[in-house]
């Protein structure tokens, strides 16, 4: 498991501003942090992944360099998880792109997860990276997960929030049997009695496009 802010760097301050109350009432700026947090980890995750040489002629001559080999596919969880995908999305942009609206429903006593859209494409033998700012409990992760596979078997999968709380990585530990990297932001102190990340930042949904009905 990576984490982010375990290394001093600027990540550090849009965590920060993502989490002041005073701050993430603008939206834009909410959504601009989410961005470039994403922008950061999309480069951490890039450390992991397969590399092949490609010729480059210069005007004075050729060079050979490392490029990404995979064929890589980036998943979406609407709504939170847009800004944030915006991010790997401009760093990884020869991406395929796919999106899964995934909500928890209401009024039972326990957390469950309803997935009410997938756009995917053919994910076999790709690498994935699954998208999803907050992961608290790690289902809606998991349900992801097991929907996707649908549409074929991944050859590795990367796990990639803002803010993680222990008892979703634990979760997901033991209820993903594949091939999986997780990484994080920041891994916070606890759920609490709603399922919420403490001391978190609140509903990233929300704060990015407003309350929802």
């Amino acid at each position: 498991m990576f984490i982010l802010n375990k290394t001093h760097s600027v990540a550090n301050s849009f965590l920060a501003e993502l989490r002041d109350e005073s701050i993430q009432i603008d939206r834009l700026r909410f959504r601009e942090n989410l961005k470039r947090l994403g922008i950061l980890l999309a480069y951490e995750i890039s450390k992991d992944l397969s590399f092949k040489p490609r010729v480059v002629k210069t005007s004075l001559s050729e060079t050979t360099t490392a490029v990404i080999a995979d064929d890589l596919v980036i998943i979406s969880i609407l709504r939170a998880a847009i800004p944030f995908s915006e991010g790997f999305v401009s760093v990884f942009d020869h991406a395929e792109v796919g999106f899964i609206g995934a909500a928890r429903k209401e009024g039972g006593e326990e957390v469950e997860i309803a997935l009410d859209y997938t756009a995917a494409p053919d994910i076999t033998n790709k690498t994935v990276i699954i998208v999803d700012p907050m992961l608290a409990t790690g289902k809606s992760l998991v349900k992801s997960m097991e929907k996707l596979r649908t549409n074929g078997t991944p050859k590795n999968v990367h796990l990639a929030s803002v803010i993680a709380a222990p008892e979703g990585i634990e979760f997901i530990n033991k209820n993903l049997d594949l091939d999986f990297k997780i990484w994080t932001c920041a891994l916070d102190e606890r759920l609490n009695e709603m399922s919420y990340i403490v001391p978190g930042l609140g509903d990233a949904g929300d704060l990015a496009f407003g309350p929802k009905l």
